[in-house]
C-alpha cells in the first residue's frame, strides 16, 4: 500500500469565470478543455486534460487565488510558451535557477500562480 502519484491538480477560481479559465488554460497554455461528469458539472469550473496532465478549476464562493502554493507543470518549448504568455498579456517572472530546469512563473487570469518547468538536457 502507498501513494503512487496525483491524479489531478485542483485549483480554485471564482464564480463565472468560466470563459476566462477556457481563453488562458485551453487558448494560451494548449491543454485541452474536458467535460465535467454530470454530476458536478452544475457546480461550475472547468477541467483541463492531455494524457497524465489534469488541471481543475473548481468555483469557491470566497475564493482567494493561491500565490504562494502552486502546481509545477512540465513544458516543452519553454521559450515558445512564454513568447504566448506575453502575446496574451500575461506576466512571467523568471526567479532563482533549479538545478537541471528552465523555470519562469505566471499567473493564471485568477492570480493563481503556476510554475512552469522545462527539463534541461
Amino acid at each position: 500500500m502507498g501513494i503512487v502519484g496525483i491524479d489531478h491538480v485542483q485549483l480554485a477560481m471564482p464564480a463565472g469565470g468560466e470563459d476566462k479559465a477556457v481563453a488562458f488554460y485551453s487558448g494560451v497554455l494548449g491543454i485541452s478543455q474536458v467535460a465535467k461528469p454530470m454530476h458536478l458539472a452544475k457546480r461550475g469550473g472547468c477541467w483541463f486534460e492531455d494524457g497524465p496532465l489534469k488541471v481543475h478549476l473548481g468555483v469557491e464562493a470566497d475564493f482567494r487565488p493561491a500565490r504562494k502554493a502552486h502546481p509545477a507543470l512540465l513544458v516543452d518549448g519553454l521559450g515558445a510558451l512564454v513568447e504566448r504568455l506575453h502575446g496574451a498579456g500575461v506576466d512571467v517572472v523568471v526567479d532563482e535557477p533549479l538545478e537541471g530546469y528552465d523555470r519562469v512563473y505566471a499567473n493564471d487570469p485568477f492570480g493563481n500562480r503556476l510554475e512552469l518547468l522545462e527539463p534541461l538536457g
